[in-house]
């Protein structure tokens, strides 16, 4: 698999799939998730709603991956993840890998060949960017999958150089 950075809107992005860093509900928030849901349209959170009543009345686990479409996105499908929230006192780190095989898994099932990620849970969910790209960077390299490329897009310039550096030191 290739990976690379991007500095973009990922609600612009052409891509198979783009990776929605949402929250349990999947009904929308603030941040990748809002903008995801704003620009998308009725369709994506129609199937989000299903999805809640069809499979997770609770909410999704935190981890765990699951597609809709795309609705007016340039993208064909949203595979929306719910990361964990960063922990001084406990390492969650197995949960943040978990969200990237996850997606990676069904991106499988639905054929996509490109994904655009965002840094999940580095952003209100205050994960340390830094370790937060590591962390994307080991999963998406040792996780078996048909994608073919994978695109980490990052909000802005400070965190794209950090990418850069994080991942030329992992290669």
């Amino acid at each position: 698999m290739e990976l690379e950075l991007a500095q973009v809107d990922i609600t612009t992005f052409e891509v198979d799939a783009i990776v929605n860093a949402a929250n349990h509900s999947l009904l929308g928030g603030g941040g990748v998730d809002g903008a995801i849901h704003r620009r998308g349209g009725k369709a994506i959170l129609a199937e989000c709603k299903q999805i809640r009543a069809d499979r997770y009345p609770d909410g999704l686990p935190t981890g765990e991956s699951v597609a809709t479409t795309g609705g007016d996105l340039p993208a064909r499908h949203v595979i929306h993840t719910v990361g964990p929230t960063w922990a001084k006192t406990k390492d969650k780190s197995d949960l943040l890998a978990s969200c990237y095989r996850t997606s990676l898994a069904v991106a499988d099932e639905i054929g996509a060949r490109t994904l655009a990620y965002p840094l999940v849970s580095a952003g209100v969910y205050r994960w340390p960017k830094d370790d937060a790209v590591r962390i994307a960077a080991a999963t998406l390299r040792a996780t078996p999958t048909r994608v073919e490329r994978v695109t980490l897009v990052l909000f802005d310039a400070a965190t794209y150089e950090l990418a850069r550096e994080v991942l030329a030191a992992t290669e």
